[in-house]
């Protein structure tokens, strides 16, 4: 006989618990409370470790000196146009390696021949880090934002072609099924099916995507800066490192993490006004 079963048959004296329990101080402070109080913390930990620690300013600098080389870098544009440089080519990969994805994963889910065509293209190329294509790229294309956008494509198409091949196989047979009765088929049932109840799923597959094709594209100027291609935020690293502007260094580092954080702000707002508003989440 269970707890629960003597409660209610007045033979227990033990209250139910409540579904949701008590929250604490820190859990019951809005996401942004908390994430800018670390955010404080931190930066005041850092500026007290290069305060107290006698650090020497060639190696390492303080918050303070990162905020003012990084707005007067924004200010007169250096950091400004490296930033955009790389986000357009990025851009421009993320809409190819996007569309390839997709084709890709229609492909597959159409026929057999397709599907083993990306399974063997999959196994074959997502193990190899794009970097690793980056001379062979150079090779076939020189140093130009067209062997940025080949090394680009193999970090961005397989996170949306897995995911969105994920979402296709969870959407339910009969829905398919029904849409192929009312003549849906080929591209119309991509569009009107297969896509929209993917979205999750999708969005996960850009996200990651997104994530893999920016640590890439830095890395990969970083090359080419080093070969003597300049335009990118990697290449404006590289720069600093020769002429041992370590402030400049950290504020590129800090650009760096910040359009990150704020694309990842912009997917969960999507995510926020799609697939959680019309209850749509992978787990349901």
């Amino acid at each position: 006989m269970t707890q629960a079963t003597i409660s209610r048959r007045g033979g227990g004296h033990t209250r139910p618990r409540r579904s949701g329990a008590r929250k604490g101080f820190w859990a019951a402070l809005p996401t942004p409370a908390r994430l800018g109080i670390l955010t404080v913390v931190a930066i005041a930990a850092w500026q007290l470790y290069v305060s107290l620690s006698g650090v020497d300013a060639l190696l390492f600098v303080g918050p303070v000196d990162v905020a003012e080389h990084l707005v007067a870098g924004l200010a007169d544009g250096t950091l400004t146009q490296a930033t955009l440089t790389t986000l357009r080519i990025l851009g421009l990969s993320f809409v190819i390696g996007a569309f390839v994805a997709v084709a890709l994963t229609m492909w597959a889910m159409w026929t057999q021949f397709g599907s083993d065509v990306l399974t063997l293209l999959g196994a074959t190329l997502s193990p190899i880090p794009g970097l690793a294509i980056l001379p062979l790229a150079m090779l076939w294309f020189g140093i130009s934002t067209t062997s940025l956008v080949v090394v680009l494509l193999n970090a961005i198409v397989w996170p949306i072609a897995y995911n969105l091949r994920t979402g296709i196989e969870t959407i339910s047979p009969t829905i398919r099924a029904v849409s192929r009765n009312i003549g849906l088929r080929g591209v119309r049932e991509a569009v009107a099916v297969l896509l929209p109840g993917s979205l999750p799923y999708i969005l996960a597959g850009l996200r990651s995507a997104w994530a893999f094709g920016w640590r890439t594209i830095v890395g990969a100027e970083l090359i080419f800066g080093a070969s003597g291609q300049g335009g990118g935020i990697g290449y404006y690293l590289n720069q600093q490192r020769f002429f041992l502007e370590v402030a400049n260094l950290f504020a590129g580092l800090v650009l760096i993490a910040v359009v990150g954080v704020l694309l990842e702000w912009l997917f969960a707002v999507v995510e926020r006004v799609t697939v959680r508003r019309w209850g749509m989440q992978a787990s349901a």
